[in-house]
């Protein structure tokens, strides 16, 4: 199905948008808002939490996927469909199409997390395992659909998919009326697209702002091309938003309506997450926090009420464990020191013993008594600690310098 008409790009209306939500309508959860306020004294001003990693699969993608593939003939249908993805939208497409009764056949590369394989088979897709990275399993689903007539479902790029997910800037307004600024994140864009169209068309004076990794930011570079251009190698722990060019149709529409993109690190991003578990116990993968990490980094920017878009929940175990112990450090409340001291018996219980007088809580001790670069009486310790912020890991580098510890790093 094509969406070129007349040479341009088809645009996605306001009835679009509707059309869609009706569509979804006992299919797709409306998901709740949820108040923050931890993050709303920080803004100034109250700030709502929209949660679509609590939607069916994990993630907002489940929305678009079933309206691209509700809206196909049917001749289109028996032919199946096929899409690539490394996990959220992997898993909308399963179960818009096993609930249309759709065959459906998955890309992912081989790295792929294992929850997510298992997730995308238990909806009902068959799923291929294929390449190391994203853009070699795209080619794979591509040659897939070219040879065998099945319809390849994009992520982002295509007018009923960012329809579909502008369903969430209708709940957005219907939940939070008095809404000044909404946060989203941008990867490809069919969110924050789908959401502009919806939102600009009934309260053009809403602020929209989208939200990209660092390391894997298209937009600012695109919008300021006027075009959209590729990133070469993105990198970021939100795979979720790791996308290196826009889709043309988002951009467009990007471009027109969203007021500003801006960009967070990695480290933002960890503290978003941590802080979405702690403070609102929500489990949340890093894209999905990226709006949140956009507060923490500026909360002086956002005229209030604010949303922010959980856009997806779907973070792997493996990771969710790293990220947090890099949130953690990122707020000084994870401390990893290494230091020398004299090679004699009790010298390690002595050394936690000045730990626990300052209240370090020790996670992990590494001793190393054989090393060339080591005296005959030394021996090296690195510990990991958990702090209670900066002020507490100066108060315990000074605890161990003060007690004779020499502190390499």
């Amino acid at each position: 199905m094509s969406y070129r008409t007349a040479g341009s790009l088809r645009s996605v209306t306001l009835d679009d948008v509707r059309g869609a939500q009706k569509m979804l309508s006992g299919v797709a959860r409306t998901t709740a808002m949820e108040g923050s306020r931890h993050l709303s004294q920080l803004v100034g001003a109250p700030v709502h939490l929209k949660c679509e990693n609590l939607q069916r699969t994990g993630s907002f993608k489940l929305r678009g996927a079933y309206v691209r593939i509700a809206g196909l003939l049917p001749e289109e249908r028996a032919a199946g469909v096929v899409a690539a993805s490394a996990g959220n939208h992997a898993q909308g497409v399963a179960l818009a199409s096993s609930l249309l009764g759709v065959h459906a056949t998955v890309f992912m590369p081989e790295g792929a997390p294992l929850p997510k394989i298992s997730a995308t088979r238990e909806y009902g897709a068959e799923v291929r395992l294929h390449g190391q990275v994203v853009d070699e399993t795209l080619a794979a689903a591509q040659e897939y659909a070219a040879r065998t007539g099945a319809v390849f479902i994009h992520p982002f790029d295509h007018p009923d998919v960012i329809a579909g997910q502008g369903t969430v800037g209708l709940e957005i307004l219907e939940q939070c009326p008095e809404v000044r600024t909404i946060v989203v994140g941008i990867g490809g864009g069919g969110l924050a697209a789908g959401i502009a169209v919806a939102v600009k068309a009934l309260r053009p004076e809403v602020r929209i702002v989208g939200v990209q990794a660092e390391g894997a930011a298209a937009y600012p570079p695109s919008l300021a091309a006027g075009r959209p251009v590729s990133v070469l190698n993105p990198a970021t722990m939100a795979d979720g938003i790791k996308v290196g060019r826009p889709g043309l149709v988002p951009f467009e529409i990007i471009d027109d309506l969203v007021d500003e993109v801006r960009t967070v690190s990695e480290d933002q991003l960890s503290a978003a997450l941590l802080l979405c578990l702690e403070r609102a116990k929500l489990v949340v993968e890093p894209a999905g926090a990226s709006p949140v990490a956009a507060l923490l980094a500026a909360p002086g920017a956002f005229p209030g009420p604010v949303v922010a878009v959980l856009s997806g929940g779907n973070v792997d175990p493996v990771l969710l464990q790293r990220v947090l112990r890099h949130g953690m450090a990122a707020q000084g409340r994870y401390l990893a020191v290494r230091l020398r001291l004299t090679d004699r018996p009790g010298a390690l219980a002595t050394l936690l013993g000045v730990l626990s007088a300052v209240d370090a809580n020790v996670l992990d001790v590494s001793h190393v008594r054989t090393d060339p670069r080591l005296g005959l009486t030394e021996a090296e310790v690195e510990l990991h600690l958990e702090t209670k912020g900066p002020a507490h890991c100066v108060e315990v580098g000074q605890a161990l310098r003060q007690a004779g510890y020499t502190v390499i790093d």
